[in-house]
């Protein structure tokens, strides 16, 4: 009987998922770090983890949940390009469930020109996001005032990071239910120390200034993500010291390499990271449903 090279991971597959992973650690930390916490068993991923193993080993895989983040360490020779037709093929049969197809642009834009016809059009398509991270002490001195958020600053937090998600996504992330799911998501990352910001005020005056996330860590490699500076204090050059003070203490929390990517059209962000210490490291594409 004929059996397909693609196939849905389990815990059984956990140890090969992570090798796979390991062999680009910056890119493939989203997958890594849900992995490394829960398994792979799809019951506590929230998703499934699609497999493609044309000789019996894990070669490539693609994460299927809240958003679609195919994993490609080989890069983009034939039996990658095997694999996209697998992962495009199972994509269009599943229907679209995400919200995004995010990962190495390589892999992402292969993808999406063999589901656009089925999925498309994309409310938008970022091919071209520098890959960034630092594995050395930040160039720049960091902002004391940066620190990690608690359960106190929720209220004056979680309105800075829909700004911040609206900004960037095109919509607000309290669509649906009221923001209780995205307030949750805040919630868990400062509970979990991966949360910092600056706020300045009192009482109701309280005003988040900068802030940013551990978004996804791994062991050894973590992922910076929601950076923000308020428009009001944009230009005082709250973000570069705020930055720094992000890396330090996340390299001291045992992450030595800290990783961000960025749209390449933001070059002042671009700058910002540079001036930090961030060096672009690979390529991703996001495509925005």
């Amino acid at each position: 009987m004929f059996r397909s090279p693609l196939r849905v991971l389990d815990d059984a597959d956990r140890a090969d998922v992570l090798a796979l992973c390991a062999q680009d650690p910056v890119a493939s930390i989203f997958v890594t770090s849900r992995v490394a916490a829960v398994g792979a068993d799809p019951a506590r991923l929230g998703g499934q983890l699609w497999g493609w193993c044309p000789s019996g080993r894990l070669e490539a895989l693609c994460w299927d949940g809240a958003n679609l983040v195919p994993v490609l360490p080989g890069g983009a020779g034939t039996d990658a390009e095997a694999a996209l037709d697998a992962f495009a093929t199972r994509a269009r049969r599943s229907g679209r469930r995400c919200s995004s197809l995010v990962g190495s642009a390589d892999a992402v834009m292969g993808l999406w020109s063999r589901l656009e016809g089925s999925w498309g059009p994309a409310r938008d398509v970022r091919p071209d996001q520098p890959l960034m991270a630092v594995r050395t002490p930040p160039l720049v001195a960091p902002d004391t005032a940066v620190r990690r958020a608690t359960a106190a600053d929720l209220d004056v937090l979680v309105p800075a990071c829909v700004a911040m998600f609206t900004e960037e996504v095109g919509y607000s992330p309290t669509a649906g239910d009221g923001g209780v799911t995205y307030r949750r998501r805040v919630e868990e990352l400062v509970t979990a120390g991966r949360s910092f910001v600056r706020i300045e005020g009192t009482g109701d005056e309280r005003q988040v200034v900068f802030k940013a996330e551990l978004g996804a860590v791994a062991p050894g490699v973590a992922q910076v993500q929601g950076v923000w500076v308020h428009p009001d204090h944009r230009g005082r050059g709250l973000a570069e010291p705020g930055m720094s003070a992000v890396v330090l203490a996340t390299q001291a929390a045992g992450y030595p390499v800290v990783s961000l990517y960025v749209n390449d059209y933001n070059t002042r962000a671009v700058r910002a990271y540079e001036a930090v210490g961030f060096e672009r490291v690979g390529t991703f594409a996001t495509v925005l449903f």
